[in-house]
């Protein structure tokens, strides 16, 4: 039997890359058309990774995926169709206006599902977000109560629902909780970067509300392996959460921050930060940023760094207390294991290690 012919929209974002390696690596499909706007050259891609992205195996075409007839070159082969196409096409930046996370999120979805669709392809596996849920202490199944808490879940969760409406489209959804792991820009790194500010300031690092408030966590490899593995057993038309058992929460970060910069931790409570927030919480937003960017900037400086996508801004959407609790053991029952069940030290060094071998990252900080 043939190996399946796979396109990765938005291969050359974190989640992407990673999938991009998992299948090469494993030598699971015959091709790999990546589409991407960033050029495999400048996306921060690993040596590994890189090597990859150049091989015969991979065939990379930049587009904008919000434009038909980018969408169309995409789709098109003298090959023959396409079997599984994976939609990691999508904005990931917090803070954006409602039209950008139409165009980048909405749009994209739509416009490459009934490409997916009309190719008839045996599965679209799209990848949406946790955040769709209402935050809670209880952990959401994929059944539980919709509520999105940012801008870029709502925009999320509105193409979720215009996907099941495509004819033919076999479309199988997936919401993963916080995805770390090496690449990650968004997910824990932010909260890494601060550590390392802190550390070059010589102060305890506080957050706002409790050690309690939880952020539940999935490796990116566990992603990536899970993506495959559900399109060959997922259902068509189900939707699977993906997270760890760990039920990690802003603490367990914290403690393993504290020995990687050697330094101490601590949160304000929740009576304190909801005075804090409750006046404004763009000040209180404004006022942390502007504490953590200076310092980043020229450890960055001291260390030869011009450039770096990474950053410890954190935007006034994530720091309310909206608890990300996922049950993500509904892919279990179709075979799936978790190889990466918590966040290690081991695991958050790696991340930073990553970002050291591309010069992102301050070397000899840790």
């Amino acid at each position: 039997m043939s190996k399946p012919r796979v396109i990765v929209l938005g291969g050359c974002g974190f989640i992407g890359r990673n999938l991009v390696e998992y299948l090469a690596s494993n030598g699971l499909v015959s091709k790999i058309r990546v589409a991407d706007k960033v050029l495999p050259d400048l996306a921060g891609l690993s040596k590994s990774q890189a090597q990859i992205f150049k091989s015969d195996l991979v065939d990379f075409k930049q587009a904008n995926l919000a434009r038909d007839a980018h969408v169309q070159k995409v789709f098109d082969s003298a090959d023959g169709k396409w079997d599984i196409v994976f939609n990691l096409a999508a904005e990931t930046k917090f803070g954006q206006t409602d039209e950008v996370y139409k165009e980048n999120v909405f749009d994209v979805a739509v416009s490459c599902a009934n490409a997916a669709a009309k190719q008839n392809v045996s599965r679209f596996i799209h990848v949406s977000t946790a955040q769709v849920y209402d935050a809670g202490k209880k952990a959401s199944e994929e059944g539980d109560k919709i509520k999105p808490w940012t801008k870029l879940s709502k925009a999320h969760f509105n193409a979720e629902e215009e996907l099941k409406k495509i004819t033919g489209l076999n479309v199988i959804i997936i919401r993963p909780a916080v995805v770390y792991g090496p690449g990650d820009i968004n997910g824990i790194t932010p909260r890494i970067i601060t550590a390392s500010v802190y550390q070059s300031l010589g102060e305890k690092m506080e957050f706002l509300w409790d050690a309690n408030l939880k952020i539940n966590t999935v490796h990116v490899r566990d992603v990536a392996a899970s993506l495959w593995h559900l399109s060959a057993n997922g259902a068509v038309g189900e939707v699977y959460n993906l997270a760890d058992s760990a039920e990690t929460d802003q603490g367990a970060i914290n403690k393993l921050l504290e020995p990687i910069f050697k330094i101490k931790t601590t949160f304000m409570g929740n009576i304190k930060s909801k005075l804090a927030t409750g006046i404004a919480m763009s000040h209180v937003a404004e006022t942390a940023n502007e504490k953590h960017l200076a310092p980043w900037s020229e450890l960055c400086k001291a260390k030869g760094i011009i450039n770096t996508p990474l950053s410890p801004y954190l935007d006034e959407e994530l720091l309310y207390d909206n608890a990300l609790s996922v049950n993500g053991s509904k892919i279990t029952n179709t075979g799936f294991s978790y190889k990466h069940p918590a966040p290690t030290e081991e695991l958050i060094r790696e991340v930073i290690a990553y970002f050291v071998e591309l010069k992102f990252f301050p070397a000899g900080l840790v």
